[in-house]
């Protein structure tokens, strides 16, 4: 596991961001862990979370691409977030666009925030964690109604690794299938289990046999195929 990876587990536990313990899912399912990247909340973290964006993207998408998507509201300042932190680590100026979720009819107007999308751009998409792949059937939609445009893929932070709703598949392999292109994350599950396994954090282990037993009903249950 690369160095950033173990960093930007060591940043959701700090930021309170991922935690471990009993939580209801939107879903209705019962989960032994929960993340939540509204948690994000100063100029350091969102800098830093640009900069852990920046490197997931550069390692598997690489920079040949024009613009950077931020679904609303959460996506919006993951976007701009990364986007900043490509240029500064890389050198690269990448344009940030993002929707509305109601259409501008002055001044500004459209949909879109930031850049015009236009035929022939190459888009990777930023969202914060895909739990369903819901999202995807509003935002890709969007996308291609503005402009001819390539999606080469989606960044999210987390994979949760859990099948989605009516399918045995992750919402990232999905994704995949339904819409033709990758869906990657910064760290999945089975590495934060890894790395957080009876490793003290601030003088508390997060994930010890107990909460790994936890973790293993709940794939055996809801683990993606």
């Amino acid at each position: 596991m690369q160095d950033y990876k173990k960093e930007f587990i060591d940043f959701m536990v700090d930021s309170k961001v991922l935690k471990f313990g009993e939580f209801t899912l939107k879903s209705g399912r019962k989960s032994p862990f929960f993340m939540n990247a509204g948690a994000y909340v100063t100029g350091t973290q969102l800098n830093l979370l640009g900069e852990y964006y920046a490197r997931a993207i550069h390692d598997t998408y690489g920079l040949d691409f024009d613009v950077l998507f931020g679904p609303a509201y959460k996506g919006i300042p993951l976007a701009v977030a990364t986007v900043m932190a490509i240029s500064r680590l890389y050198g690269r100026d990448i344009k940030y666009c993002a929707n509305r979720k109601e259409v501008k009819d002055h001044g500004d107007t459209g949909i879109l925030l930031g850049t015009k999308l236009q035929d022939g751009d190459r888009v990777v998409i930023i969202e914060d964690v895909t739990t369903s792949g819901a999202s995807m059937a509003e935002t890709v939609p969007i996308l291609r109604a503005q402009a001819n445009v390539e999606i080469v893929g989606l960044m999210v932070s987390l994979n949760r690794m859990e099948k989605g709703i009516g399918t045995d598949k992750s919402a990232l392999d999905d994704i995949h299938d339904k819409y033709g292109f990758d869906a990657h994350a910064i760290v999945t599950m089975a590495e934060v289990q890894e790395y957080l396994y009876n490793r003290p954090v601030d003088g508390q282990i997060l994930i010890d046999d107990t909460v790994r037993a936890a973790l293993a009903a709940y794939y055996e249950q809801y683990g993606a195929k």
